[in-house]
């Protein structure tokens, strides 16, 4: 994807940021819809995992890291954290003159899909801690039965490519029990265990994860879709 510059070629670049290499999915899939784009993809391996984190703790860290990308001249970020999006978005926004596309648990969509009136949400538990998730469920799942497996070892794990069935099983079979048959994937980690997730399933429930609508959000950011 190019600027048309008189006697020059400018090509855009699009940060994309996440704690590790959950993000690399999203990479992929930006890639994928807008080819000509140069990504700069940028982690946080000092500070990883965030599960745990406050908010206040993530922010220290990943102030220089967004710094790089803006210096960069980069068209818009990508925030590909959950947990850095459900916390602390407003604060990059307010520091940063750049756009940025947000991630966060797929709540609305998940509560409107659901037949059985119950849904599973799979994040860290940061995530399930902000006020931004407590936001999502409110408003869009007071009549739904929302179920949070413990994934608070999940993304540490597949960083480090020691994720199992078992450890999955262990949390997704549970949650079937109890009648979910939406599951969101709330971290960009998670997306790698995705056809994993889903053999377990199988019909008995959706995988739910962000990126078709990351990217629309992105090309409306933009200005390549209304």
């Amino acid at each position: 994807m190019h600027y048309k510059c008189p006697g020059i070629l400018v090509i855009m670049k699009i940060g994309v940021f996440d704690s590790g290499i959950g993000g690399q999915s999203v990479v992929n899939a930006i890639q994928n819809a807008l080819p000509d784009a140069e990504i700069i993809f940028v982690t946080d391996p000092e500070h990883f995992p965030y599960a745990t984190k406050t908010p206040d703790e993530i922010w220290e860290g990943i102030l220089p890291i967004f710094q790089t990308l803006v210096d960069k001249d980069v068209a818009a970020i990508v925030v590909a954290c959950n947990t850095v999006s459900t916390t602390l978005i407003g604060r990059l926004r307010e520091r940063f003159a750049v756009p940025f596309v947000a991630l966060e648990p797929m709540v609305k969509p998940a509560a409107e899909s659901t037949q059985t009136g119950v849904i599973a949400v799979c994040a860290t538990p940061t995530t399930l801690g902000s006020e931004r998730y407590a936001w999502l469920k409110t408003t869009y799942a007071k009549d739904v039965k929302v179920v949070e497996p413990d994934c608070s070892d999940w993304s540490y794990l597949i960083e480090r490519n020691q994720m199992n069935e078992e450890r999955i099983r262990s949390e997704i079979e549970p949650v079937l029990a109890k009648g979910a048959d939406v599951i969101v994937l709330g971290c960009t980690h998670y997306h790698w265990i995705e056809k994993e997730i889903q053999a377990i399933v199988g019909d008995k429930a959706t995988v739910m994860q962000p990126e078709a609508a990351i990217l629309r959000q992105l090309k409306r950011v933009l200005g390549l879709q209304p």
